[in-house]
């Protein structure tokens, strides 16, 4: 799992961390619906990232014209992934739409269907809720 430092490591950049902040909140919503627990979830990632209001502010009011941004190092995408994989479980149900949008996204960096359904298992073995 990603640690603080690996965060800081790999989100050295405002807009590398704007750009992940952006792919969370693009999962959480993808069922029409975020619940308290994501949105402590998206609350503790910007924290962590050091992200103000007025930085994700513009996420927000652009939610219908915005897509994934993928990034180019290779560990990030699979810190990404992991932290995407952990939004949907914050409220304990794989929905079928937060599921597609992080297998659209585990694609797009690579990964297998078989490679998402072991990154959620295993995150759901940490995290049991």
């Amino acid at each position: 799992m990603a640690t603080q430092t690996s965060f800081d490591e790999l989100l050295n950049t405002k807009q590398k961390k704007l750009a992940f902040f952006q792919n969370l909140i693009l999962v959480a919503i993808a069922d029409n619906y975020l619940d308290q627990k994501e949105s402590d979830f998206l609350v503790d990632i910007g924290r962590r990232l050091n992200l103000t209001e007025e930085d994700t502010t513009p996420i927000a009011e652009n939610l219908s014209l915005l897509s994934f941004i993928i990034p180019e190092e290779g560990l990030q995408k699979t810190m990404e992934l992991q932290s995407l994989v952990m939004m949907v479980l914050q409220d304990g149900t794989v929905d079928k739409a937060e599921y597609n949008l992080c297998l659209e996204y585990a694609r797009r960096i690579g990964y297998s269907k078989d490679t998402l359904d072991e990154f959620i298992d295993e995150l759901r073995k940490v995290n049991p809720k």
